[in-house]
């Protein structure tokens, strides 16, 4: 039986880093929006943290990191 596209871990991470993407998208576009600088500054806080996410997808991803080899 071949495998799946759902059990394909690129499929899930690439998933993953595009609803990733989008948040982050939407945090930043949302800084210009509001007036309080605490809310400003969580939200970019937060698009921050999202990109770490996302980079260490990639990493998996890549195998760029020791914790990610066979």
């Amino acid at each position: 039986m071949a495998p799946t596209i759902e059990g394909d871990p690129r499929h899930h991470i690439e998933k993953m880093q595009a609803r990733l993407n989008e948040t982050i998208d939407h945090l930043r576009s949302d800084i210009d929006k509001v007036s309080e600088p605490q809310l400003r500054a969580m939200f970019e806080t937060a698009a921050e943290v999202l990109t770490g996410l996302k980079k260490a997808f990639s990493d998996y991803e890549k195998k760029a990191e020791n914790a990610w080899r066979k």
